[in-house]
């Protein structure tokens, strides 16, 4: 039953995916022909392409069916996929479990009791009533200017009755560098509608699902539980080609990275002989900083400052609350660097440069 009911899901998240992140057709915004980045809006998919020198980079789509809008697929400036297909695009060898796990995107587990992180269309109708979901609102602008891209966009925290907690208000900052490594800055702000409690809870925040190249190779099954005591059973998987391995600031590798703080982690692999590094950099604005990682072998890859009780086994407490009408800030910027592997130093580097601008 609960195979029929991923699959009968993830048939509807491909449906809501048509388009999405794929296609090349469209009017692109006016702008100087030396502007890397351009914007295709598809309304009628609920989808926007982003296009990094007329080619497909990645796609801000926010079908209802998804439960949040999402950045799907990242790529490699090579083209090289470094986010899963699954459910909505699949390719061979990849895992199917945990069908929320889309590309890259920012929600909670618990806000005001609600659980916005595992919502999916695989949820039964019986349980839906403890979910959130995060609805677009609006496009607020679209820039390219040289080497940048900028899309600014508005989204509402809704509870299942359609109340608003929470308005969001990101700001999305693509750029290519002058070794073609590109990366994508989340400036997100959060505003209250009504008192919200988002109490320490382990899925959280900011998300990215990888492809299967970047998991860390295993041949063990592993049985994962949510905050609802949902269990997913992640199988024995066909290990060629996966070359994933996690490293933090600390110095903390592999799996050991899970659990414990630092201001970035980086993954390294190699897709297709192509050598790989996402990275994902925390900002020392950021509530709960450094960050909790919540970085996960099979490939979810996911900073998280507010689960702080969860993921440090109790010895940290946060229970971050915003009163009504009050704002709070979460910065991250996502590098994907390719054609050779970042070291220490260089991240560094970048972090440095992150939280000086």
């Amino acid at each position: 039953m609960k195979t029929t009911t991923i699959l009968m899901g993830a048939l509807a998240l491909s449906a809501a995916f048509m388009g999405c992140g794929q296609s090349q057709s469209g009017q692109e915004r006016e702008g100087e022909q030396s502007d890397r980045f351009s914007f295709v809006e598809h309304p009628e998919s609920k989808s926007i392409d982003i296009l990094l020198d007329g080619q497909p980079y990645t796609a801000y789509c926010y079908a209802d069916s998804l439960k949040k809008p999402v950045l799907f697929p990242l790529r490699t400036k090579g083209g090289h996929f470094v986010t899963r297909g699954w459910p909505v695009q699949p390719r061979a060898n990849e895992r199917t479990d945990h069908p929320h796990h889309i590309g890259l995107w920012f929600n909670y587990g618990d806000v005001n009791g609600l659980d916005f992180w595992n919502n999916s269309t695989t949820i039964p109708a019986e349980k839906r009533m403890g979910y959130g979901s995060i609805h677009h609102s609006a496009v607020n602008e679209t820039e390219s200017n040289g080497d940048t891209g900028i899309l600014d966009v508005t989204k509402f925290w809704l509870s299942p009755q359609g109340d608003s907690l929470l308005r969001e208000d990101t700001r999305y900052t693509f750029h290519v560098a002058d070794d073609s490594s590109t990366s994508v800055a989340l400036d997100i702000k959060l505003t209250a509608l009504k008192d919200v409690s988002l109490k320490d809870n382990k899925e959280g925040v900011l998300g990215i699902r990888l492809a299967r190249e970047l998991e860390h190779p295993s041949d063990q099954p592993a049985k994962f539980t949510d905050a609802n005591g949902i269990v997913t059973e992640v199988a024995q998987a066909n290990n060629e080609g996966v070359t994933g391995h996690y490293v933090s600031s600390e110095g903390i590798e592999g799996d050991d990275v899970w659990g414990t703080r630092g201001k970035w982690v980086t993954l390294n692999g190699t897709i297709e002989g192509e050598d790989v590094s996402l990275v994902i950099l925390d900002h020392s604005g950021n509530p709960g900083y450094p960050t909790y990682w919540h970085a996960r072998g099979y490939g979810l890859f996911a900073a998280n400052p507010l689960g702080q009780k969860e993921l440090s086994g109790g010895k940290d407490v946060l229970d971050f609350k915003l009163d009504s009408g009050a704002s709070t800030r979460f910065r991250y910027k996502v590098l994907i660097h390719s054609g050779s592997k970042l070291d220490a130093a260089a991240i560094n580097d970048r972090f440095t440069e992150f939280n000086g601008q």
